[in-house]
């Protein structure tokens, strides 16, 4: 059953999956050491700028703990939103791996600005306290919002300058940078960050994920923390080719405008709707809304999502690169009959 639960449960684009039938025709070296990887790293490189290294690895989750341990010592600090999924959704794997301790900061729209961050700017070479080392950001955020290119530079300025550094779980980087109608260069190397968790199953990828170091100084042990962390494919091109796939032709664009464009249509709908109320602008792909509760499980039963925050009753519905318009329209139909 299609729903609108996560971008996690749609299936793999067609050419994506076109992709790993044809890598699978024949023999090839493993763990990278294969030609079709080494296409994909040189499409990164062209992608995100010639120092750039990339590390495919399985999951969301495998990556931001790759790029965390390279970026701290088990005595550091990561500064990020308190709905960030390292802090909620990822049952503590980045502190247990790394070490570090997690600094959280309450935020209306999952966005950190230099004056949240300010708070934790302290204990600074004093051995009892943990020492910030690392503001980590979501873009998009778990909320669906979005930094601007100027948000970002303006973050980016204030880390350096605190002598942290910046790293961006980047999910749904897809949905942002089609939402903002950038390069993927201009909102991560040219602002400043300096390691990127680069997301794809959540646009059309089957599995895989990539790290992408673009401060060069951080991807000196990476690939020893990859093996240690078991995220070290053997059969490297089945993750390879599918971001060959994904960033030739802008495939990713393409995806994620879709995605984007159906959560808009979802959001205006349900503006006309007055028994529900948006909590945040739907930005990217995400729409969260607080609903009447008695039409919460007959809605699921045809329609499934998730709650948000239940004591709220505030749900969230995520739309896909696959998701089409009778299929909002469908949804909407069915909220105007429950509420009505």
């Amino acid at each position: 059953m299609k729903g609108f639960a996560s971008d996690n449960n749609s299936g793999v684009h067609p050419e994506v999956m076109n992709a790993i039938v044809e890598v699978n025709k024949e023999h090839a070296v493993g763990y990278g050491g294969d030609e079709v990887t080494a296409r994909a790293e040189s499409l990164f490189r062209k992608t995100f700028g010639q120092k750039a290294q990339v590390f495919f690895v399985y999951n969301g989750t495998g990556a931001n703990v790759i790029a965390l341990q390279a970026m701290t010592r088990p005595f550091n600090a990561v500064i990020a939103a308190d709905t960030a999924h390292i802090n909620v959704d990822e049952c503590g794997a980045p502190e247990k791996h790394s070490g570090c301790k997690m600094l959280t900061v309450k935020t209306p729209d999952g966005k950190l600005t230099p004056e949240l961050i300010q708070q934790h700017l302290h204990g600074f070479g004093f051995e009892h306290h943990s020492q910030p080392a690392v503001v980590s950001i979501t873009q998009a955020t778990e909320l669906g919002t979005l930094y601007s290119l100027e948000e970002l530079k303006t973050l980016s300025d204030f880390v350096h300058a605190n002598g942290l550094s910046l790293h961006m779980d980047g999910a749904r980087i897809s949905n942002a940078a089609a939402a903002l109608n950038c390069s993927f260069k201009a909102m991560t190397t040219d602002v400043g960050v300096d390691v990127l968790s680069f997301g794809g199953t959540k646009n059309g990828l089957m599995f895989g994920e990539a790290v992408v170091f673009l401060n060069p100084e951080f991807a000196n042990q990476a690939k020893y923390i990859r093996k240690q962390t078991t995220q070290l494919h053997s059969k490297m091109r089945y993750i390879a080719a599918q971001f060959e796939a994904f960033l030739n032709d802008e495939l990713w664009r393409k995806n994620a405008e879709h995605s984007n464009r159906m959560a808009a249509q979802l959001a205006l709908a349900l503006e006309a709707v007055p028994q529900i109320k948006l909590t945040q602008k739907a930005q990217a792909n995400g729409v969260f809304a607080i609903v009447p509760r008695h039409i919460i499980e007959p809605l699921q039963e045809k329609y499934f999502f998730y709650m948000w925050d239940e004591a709220a009753s505030e749900v969230r519905w995520m739309t896909s690169f696959d998701t089409t318009q009778e299929e909002i329209d469908g949804f909407v139909a069915e909220i105007k009959r429950l509420a009505e």
